[in-house]
């Protein structure tokens, strides 16, 4: 057989979605694996949303659209960026793509090149360096600490920065910490960000999903300056529990949209028609069960939280949106577990999933070894049940 791309050697399958696939083999084979480790909603899509996709077909909308999207979609996504965060984005500044991870793989191939880098904080999601490695550009992580609430501080942004340092990539709220930038946190790195004259991507996928008050800011909303070399992405998955539709979109200066357009033109000629409809009735639509959502979501990251506390050796900082929780579980590396000698978050992780039939996500896929990411995206009881599990493995 011809020799493959050296691409497919240099860039690895996602580790959140290999592990969803073993759970649901267990599953299907009839094991009680609770799965704190899916990155979705549990709620169903909404009904009113559903109804717009049943109609869409009814009516025969199933043909092409414009490679960027219908016009009243980017229109809808043009009056909430307005609206929610006091931006002014015009129709022909938003691309419509399939799913938020795609608008990111389109951003890093229309933005970065060979020779370049990309910084990026660390923990992170697991899919931006391989995006980045994709484009032909190299990822430079830089490790974020802890106590500083797992946000990027500008001494050591600037000691990551190169000539060839082209971009950063900020999540907020945080895929593994749920950990937020604050206003404060973000004006911290504009100058450096100016002077070096980078591109932002601004992820900002669980906006939606923030607890106990705090709010949200990405870098546009607290220094407009930032306007012209900020990309923000951003979709219906989490907020409206459409994971499966696979609409995302991004909003940033017209030459890039274009440049997207572009590339997405002859990649996939467009994002799916029925699921645009979709998205244009959860955007234009009643908003009361995605915050019945985030309600709900907010009770059980407080008892996940609290557990997790209660577990000796495990360090667990309170997050502030999302819904994972990332607790640092190193000082029980070294032990014997399940006859498993823990060396480090993939044997925890495994061990939970054989011997205590949990499901969790090792945090060496995220660039942070000492922690386990768990999702409380699951039923209260699950919720119980997992965390009952997890506290006896180690007890």
């Amino acid at each position: 057989m011809p020799r493959l791309s050296r691409l497919t050697d240099l860039i690895n399958p996602s580790p959140t979605l290999t592990l969803d696939a073993q759970v649901k083999a267990l599953k299907a084979s009839g094991a009680d694996i609770v799965n704190m480790g899916v990155g979705e909603p549990d709620f169903p899509t909404p009904d009113y949303i559903r109804e717009a996709a049943i109609k869409a077909i009814s009516e025969g909308f199933t043909r092409y659209t414009p490679s960027e999207g219908i016009i009243d979609l980017r229109q809808a996504v043009s009056d909430k960026l307005s609206k929610e965060n006091g931006l002014d984005y015009k129709p022909n500044q938003i691309v419509v793509s399939n799913g938020g991870k795609h608008s990111l793989a389109n951003i890093a191939l229309a933005l970065f090149q060979e020779g370049d880098e990309v910084i990026i904080p660390t923990p992170t999601w697991v899919t931006y360096p391989e995006l980045i490695v994709l484009s032909g550009a190299k990822p430079i992580f830089v490790p974020t600490l802890e106590k500083d609430g797992y946000v990027l501080k500008p001494q050591a942004l600037s000691q990551a920065l190169s000539p060839r340092t082209k971009g950063l990539i900020i999540n907020s709220p945080c895929n593994p910490t749920g950990m937020i930038y604050s206003k404060e946190d973000l004006l911290a790195l504009v100058d450096l960000i100016l002077k070096a004259d980078l591109w932002v991507i601004s992820d900002d996928i669980y906006e939606s999903l923030i607890y106990d008050g705090a709010e949200f800011y990405n870098l546009p909303m607290v220094a407009p300056e930032t306007l012209d070399r900020t990309v923000i992405v951003n979709g219906v998955s989490k907020k409206y529990s459409m994971t499966g539709w696979r609409i995302g979109y991004l909003a940033g200066p017209e030459a890039l949209a274009k440049a997207v357009t572009k590339i997405q033109s002859q990649m996939t000629s467009n994002p799916n028609s029925v699921a645009q409809k979709a998205a244009l009735a959860a955007l234009t639509g009643p908003q009361e069960s995605a915050l019945e959502m985030v309600k709900t979501f907010g009770k059980r990251k407080k008892l996940v939280y609290e557990f997790l506390s209660t577990i000796p050796g495990v360090v667990c900082p309170e997050p502030k949106g999302a819904f994972y929780v990332f607790p640092d579980v190193s000082e029980h590396y070294g032990r014997t577990l399940g006859g498993v000698k823990i060396n480090g978050s993939d044997d925890l992780a495994l061990v939970l999933l054989q011997k205590s039939l949990v499901a969790t996500v090792p945090g060496s896929g995220f660039m942070e070894d000492r922690a386990i990411r768990l999702s409380y995206a699951v039923s209260e009881l699950d919720l119980e049940r997992g965390l009952e599990r997890i506290a006896k493995l180690l007890a």
